[in-house]
């Protein structure tokens, strides 16, 4: 695939979606129920118009809190309880603006955490992967949307998953860069508030409760055979925003010999993502990811990984002193 990479270029917005082969093509029912799911707050994680296991979690948590059967499958009934029309609805026709594709930008990113130190920020790599995590897909699926000689520049036309936030009017919120974030993740500024957090190993979802009620779900990793979860009841503690990441090797069971202790600089594609939600349980965490398609795929170093759009919407629904339990 071509695509103009000098940082220059993308630093400027001059870049064009990539040219030549499409990924596999999308499903417009798929993605409308992925759409209707997000903004119900049972996210399916990324929006690509694929079906996964991602999409059949959110579908038979949807499914259970609304008291219908559960399949975890789109069925007219799920689709009329969620609101969903027309298929053709899951996507709409955007115009950039100025700060949806405005940098730094961070091209490439070095693997070694030695290396990442040394940046002034572990960025976004392009403006489209910016652009796609505000709309919550992927550079991949943005493409396939649209003219591959379609150009990144304010004012210009793009479709994209039809996410757009209800309102961005952060005003609960203090931090004048967390709210920046907030807008470029197009997380909606309106949002239940719970009283409990539920993770369950058995099937990879973060559940927010309030009361008996569950108000959203999420898909996240969690653990892995040399870091597991830490089953327990514990509290989120409190919120770092746009979190610099403290290496230390010693906490890490796949540290590469030599290895020294390293601080890593702010930014989505950082370890941790765009926010830390301290845990009682020392050196655990909730926090976004800077691969948001691995979401319930790989495995974490014991702590609980979510999608940066995602980790970003739980922050508004939950307070620090919530109680988080973590079961079998």
């Amino acid at each position: 695939m071509k695509q103009i990479l000098a940082v220059a270029a993308l630093a400027a917005s001059a870049t064009v979606f990539a040219q030549g082969a499409s990924p596999a093509g999308i499903d417009l029912t798929v993605m409308q129920a992925q759409v209707a799911l997000d903004k119900a707050g049972f996210s399916p994680g990324v929006i690509d118009g694929k079906s996964g296991a991602s999409l059949r979690r959110a579908l038979s948590g949807f499914q259970k809190a609304r008291g219908l059967s559960v399949s975890g499958k789109i069925d007219d009934a799920t689709l009329k309880a969620l609101g969903a029309g027309d298929p053709a609805s899951a996507v709409t026709t955007v115009q950039i603006a100025p700060e949806d594709i405005a940098g730094p930008f961070t091209n490439p990113i070095p693997k070694e955490p030695a290396d990442q130190a040394k940046l002034q920020c572990l960025c976004y790599r392009t403006p489209l992967e910016k652009l796609a995590e505000h709309y919550h897909t992927t550079p991949a699926t943005l493409m396939a949307l649209n003219s591959p000689d379609t150009p990144l520049k304010a004012g210009q036309s793009i479709k994209v998953p039809a996410v757009v936030p209800g309102s961005r009017d952060y005003a609960g919120v203090k931090d004048e860069g967390w709210r920046r974030t907030l807008a470029d993740l197009g997380v909606n500024a309106q949002q239940p508030q719970g009283d409990k957090v539920v993770v369950d190993k058995s099937d990879g979802v973060l559940r927010v409760f309030s009361g008996d009620k569950v108000v959203a779900q999420f898909p996240v990793t969690m653990g892995s055979q040399h870091d597991p979860l830490p089953i327990g009841s514990w509290k989120i503690k409190g919120f770092s925003y746009n979190p610099k990441f403290h290496y230390n090797p010693d906490l890490f069971w796949d540290a590469k010999p030599g290895d020294e202790k390293a601080t890593l600089p702010a930014g989505p594609n950082g370890p941790v993502g765009v926010i830390w939600m301290d845990l009682s349980k020392e050196h655990y965490g909730i926090h976004g990811t800077p691969e948001p398609q691995t979401i319930g795929r790989t495995e974490s170093h014991g702590c609980i990984r979510m999608t940066n759009w995602d980790a970003a919407r739980l922050s508004l629904i939950v307070k620090p002193g919530t109680p988080a339990i973590f079961q079998e």
